[in-house]
C-alpha cells in the first residue's frame, strides 16, 4: 500500500470521526434518530469524504508547500521565523489597549494587527536576511557559505561527461566529493544515441553505456539513479539545467554550450574540459623540449607537433623536419578557449 493511502485511511478516520460527533450531536438535538441512527450516517459520509477529499484538501497542498520550501535557504527561513515572531509580539503587545473595547472591536482590531504585523515582520527580516547573517558565530556562517559552494554535494552528470570517460579516472583519484546523480532522461538519450542508425553516433553511444558501467562499478563516490518526470517535450539540456536548479546541484559536463547557459542561468558547472587545462604542465618561454613533427602547419615553412596531453606545438621552419624528432625552443605561449598552443623554434637553424 503506497504512502498516498496512508494519509487518505488516516483522513477518512479523522472525518469518520468528526462526522460521528456532529450526526450524535445532529441526533440529539432533533430527538428523531429515524431508521439509521444519524451517528453512523455521519460516520459513514465521513469517512467516504476523507477517502476522495483527502489528496486534495491535504496531500497537493502539502506537495506544493513542500516545493516552495525547497527552494528557500535556511538563512532565509530562519530570518522570515524570527520576522514572523517579532511581528506577532508586537502585534500581541498592541493589542492589549484594544482587547477591552466593548463590542465587535474589541476582537477585530487584535486580528487585524496580527495579520498586518506578522507578514510584515516576516517581509522585513527576509528583506535584511544578509545582515541577519552576519550576526551568526562565524563558524555557523562558514558552514552555510560552504553547504551552499557544495551544492548539497550532489553532481548532476550530462551525456557528453559520461561518454567522455575521464570522470571515471578521476573519481578513483578520489579527488571528487558527493553524489554522483544520473536523470533517468540523461539515460534515454544515452540508449537512444547507442541505438543510433549511424555508425559514429552507434559506438559514441555505446562507449558511453560502457563508461556509466565502468562509473559503477569502480567509483569511489556514490552513484544515483533519479528518477525525474521528463515527459515535457524541452530539450535534454534544459531539463538538466531545470533539474540542477530545483535540486541545487552541480552539473558536470564537456559540453561548451550547456555550459554557458548553465552559467547564465545561475547553475555552477563542472567542466572537465577546463579541468584538464588546468592540470596541464606549464611551460615558458625559453624552455626546451624534444618533440616530433607528424605534419606541416598553416603557416609557410612551420611543422605541427603534439605533446602527450594534447596541446599543439607550431614549430617554425619544422615542415623539412616532418615524421621526425626535433629539439626545439619555446618563444611564447597562447591561451584559447579550445587550449594551449604553443610557438617554438629549432634550437639548430
Amino acid at each position: 500500500m503506497g504512502t498516498k493511502w496512508w494519509y487518505r485511511l488516516a483522513g477518512a478516520l479523522l472525518a469518520g470521526l468528526g462526522g460521528w460527533g456532529a450526526g450524535t450531536l445532529i441526533g440529539d438535538a432533533s430527538n428523531n434518530p429515524g431508521f439509521i441512527p444519524f451517528g453512523l450516517g455521519g460516520l459513514i459520509l465521513g469517512v467516504a469524504f476523507g477517502l476522495i477529499l483527502t489528496p486534495y484538501l491535504v496531500l497537493r497542498p502539502i506537495t506544493r508547500l513542500s516545493r516552495a520550501f525547497a527552494d528557500i535557504t535556511f538563512s532565509a527561513l530562519v530570518s522570515g521565523t524570527v520576522g514572523l515572531v517579532i511581528g506577532l509580539t508586537v502585534a500581541a503587545l498592541l493589542s492589549i489597549a484594544f482587547a477591552r473595547l466593548p463590542g465587535w472591536p474589541g476582537v477585530a482590531v487584535p486580528v487585524a494587527l496580527s495579520l498586518l504585523l506578522g507578514p510584515l515582520g516576516l517581509a522585513i527580516m527576509v528583506s535584511r536576511e544578509r545582515e541577519l547573517f552576519q550576526l551568526l558565530p562565524e563558524r555557523s556562517r562558514r558552514g552555510e557559505v560552504a553547504d551552499r559552494n557544495n551544492s548539497n554535494g550532489r553532481v548532476l552528470m550530462d551525456t557528453s561527461a559520461i561518454i567522455d570517460g575521464r570522470i571515471a579516472d578521476i573519481t578513483k583519484t578520489g579527488f571528487v566529493h558527493g553524489t554522483m546523480v544520473i536523470p533517468r532522461f540523461i539515460l534515454d538519450e544515452l540508449r537512444h544515441v547507442a541505438d543510433s542508425s549511424d555508425a559514429l553516433k552507434r559506438n559514441r553511444g555505446r562507449r558511453g553505456l560502457e563508461m556509466l558501467n565502468r562509473l559503477r562499478k569502480e567509483a569511489e563516490v556514490p552513484i544515483q539513479i533519479l528518477d525525474v518526470d521528463a515527459r515535457d517535450d524541452s530539450e535534454v539540456d534544459a531539463k538538466l539545467v531545470k533539474l540542477a536548479q530545483s535540486l541545487k546541484a552541480q552539473i558536470l559536463t564537456t559540453d561548451f554550450n550547456l555550459n554557458r547557459v548553465a552559467e547564465i542561468q545561475g547553475v555552477r558547472v563542472l567542466n572537465i574540459n577546463e579541468l584538464a587545462n588546468a592540470l596541464k604542465p606549464v611551460v615558458l618561454p625559453g624552455e626546451e623540449m624534444l618533440v616530433r613533427i607528424i605534419q606541416e602547419g598553416k603557416e609557410f615553412g612551420q611543422g605541427v607537433a603534439f605533446l602527450d596531453d594534447g596541446t599543439m606545438v607550431v614549430v617554425e621552419g619544422g615542415k623539412r623536419h616532418i615524421n621526425s624528432h626535433l629539439e626545439v625552443s619555446v618563444t611564447r605561449v597562447l591561451q584559447t578557449a579550445a587550449g594551449r598552443i604553443i610557438f617554438a623554434q629549432p634550437l639548430e637553424i
